[in-house]
């Protein structure tokens, strides 16, 4: 007997439905094909002590099941539950009238339980897509599942339950979230906040801006001047997320397995990697491509403490994910992109040392070791990092003083405003919603400046030599900057105060 059950397969972000059929005969054995990995040919001693744990057998016939498309490679142990229901319908021990209707993934343990599958959240897009009723996989991911409208989801702990749901002993019971009103229910509870920082007004001021427009920013500065403590920080003023934005970031984090029981993400990705992280990692890859930190970041902020400690290589293969927002990987015989709309925040000492040039510091470095110490990180990079900015450090006098400072609340606030007006300027482009992705054309549309602010320009160009990249990224800026005053034009001020936040290309500023 002959029995059809669909899984599916997730290659990047997007699933792909799998059928597995499932044919019994005459004869002993048990042959599995398709393309599977190591881990699905492995089923069959899951399989076989499940079902005899839950009183159920593997018959002992020529069992053979194909897991087709044939061309596609299949991983992972969530096929163990499909190909176990298979045997089950293609020996009679359980009825498969209305299995059609169903998707079905689970890795099996021995004694029936189900373990949580990666990737749930694509798999019930894709059933939907495709007409599918009824989506049947473990409980854990049975929230992070039901965020699908328009299809039933059934969260299971064990093989008998599936059993007898289609025996039609006991009935499975759905689990039904509303994605929108469970979404808008998020706590915003904040764990850092910019009251806690002591001093530094310009560089909140420069975190204001930079959150405002999603722009890159890089700070600059000696150990202990709150580089970190300001990063850590930039999340708490950034605007909330929509609920496409959540859903789209949630997709991302449900391919790696690390959405399970919270549903729908409500709060913004932070990622800081290690300076020792590799390029597959930051960028994803490996042999089946998997998402890398800046594609885990996205609609949030990739922290890289200590810049330069990063290998160069593993920088530079932020260049293109930094200016298309996504990164392509490819594969002889497949290509997966990742979306990678993120904000960079890189943090630096200016020397091995970590002090400035200062006669005053038996610690100061010199600034040829400083020249030296920067040249670690390529002149294009920074090209694409709209703000760079000294931190010093916080006189006594601020670090003792008990006022505490504007909390993140009435910065979001302004942050929020901004992004607003952002949102109805860039309505009608896809895929532009706020400064930092405005392309070239939209900049010439949106930064008109007068004569005055073009000679300003001009001097500041050619007195600091500046690239025509790094002219784009002041004009995006300045445009932030009039956001935040609400201002139609951009002015001179406006301009001025961008090109103060471009540190790294003033000659003379390691002292």
């Amino acid at each position: 007997m002959l029995v059809k059950i669909h899984g599916s397969a997730v290659f990047g972000v997007e699933a792909i439905t799998i059928i597995v059929e499932v044919n019994i005969d005459k004869g002993i054995g048990y042959h599995l094909v398709g393309l599977p990995d190591n881990a699905v040919r492995e089923s069959s001693y899951r399989i076989s002590a499940a079902l005899t744990n839950v009183n159920y057998k593997l018959p002992g016939k020529k069992i053979i099941i194909n897991m087709a498309p044939a061309d596609i490679r299949k991983e992972g142990a969530a096929y163990d539950l499909p190909i176990a229901i298979g045997i089950l319908g293609a020996s009679g021990q359980i009825q498969t009238d209305s299995i059609s209707e169903y998707v079905i993934m689970g890795e099996l343990s021995l004694d029936g339980k189900l373990q949580p599958i990666k990737g749930a959240l694509p798999i019930a897009i894709k059933a939907k897509e495709e007409g599918f009723k009824y989506l049947i996989l473990p409980k854990e991911n049975a929230k992070e599942a039901a965020i699908v409208s328009g299809l039933t989801v059934y969260g299971v702990d064990n093989i008998l339950q599936v059993i007898q749901h289609f025996n039609e002993e006991e009935q499975l019971e759905p689990t039904i979230i509303d994605a929108e009103e469970a979404f808008n229910q998020r706590e915003e509870s904040l764990e850092f906040d910019f009251s806690d920082v002591k001093g530094q007004e310009s560089i909140k001021r420069c975190m204001e801006i930079a959150a405002a427009g999603g722009h890159n920013i890089v700070l600059i500065g000696p150990p202990g001047a709150g580089k970190t403590m300001l990063a850590k920080r930039l999340p708490s003023i950034l605007p909330p997320m929509t609920l496409d934005e959540a859903l789209e970031t949630t997709k991302i984090h449900s391919v790696i397995g690390k959405v399970k029981n919270s549903g729908v993400l409500r709060q913004r990705p932070f990622r800081a990697p290690h300076h020792t992280t590799s390029d597959v990692a930051l960028v994803g890859g490996g042999q089946y491509p998997q998402p890398g930190e800046i594609s885990l970041a996205h609609n949030g902020v990739l922290f890289l403490d200590e810049l330069p400690e990063f290998k160069r290589s593993v920088l530079e293969v932020m260049r293109q994910p930094l200016e298309d927002r996504e990164v392509t990987i490819s594969r002889a015989k497949f290509t997966i992109t990742y979306p990678s709309s993120f904000m960079l925040v890189a943090s630096m000492n200016p020397s091995p040392s970590g002090f400035f040039n200062d006669e005053n510091n038996i610690m100061s470095s010199f600034p040829a070791e400083m020249q030296r110490y920067m040249s670690k990180i390529s002149g294009p990079l920074l090209d694409r990092i709209d703000i760079h900015i000294e931190v010093t450090p916080v006189p006594f006098e601020k670090l003792t003083e008990v006022k505490k400072g504007e909390s993140s609340v009435e910065i979001r606030k302004r942050v929020i405003k901004a992004r607003e007006i952002q949102s109805l300027r860039f309505k009608e482009f896809n895929n532009v919603h706020y400064n930092a992705q405005m392309s070239v054309k939209q900049i010439r549309e949106f930064c008109v400046l007068s004569d005055e602010s073009k000679t300003l320009l001009k001097n500041a160009m050619e007195k600091l030599n500046l690239s025509a990249r790094a002219y784009d990224r002041i004009l995006k800026v300045s445009r932030t900057i009039a956001d935040l005053e609400n201002s139609t034009e951009v002015t001179g001020n406006h301009i001025a105060e961008a090109i103060q936040y471009r540190s790294l290309d003033r000659e003379g500023w390691l002292g």
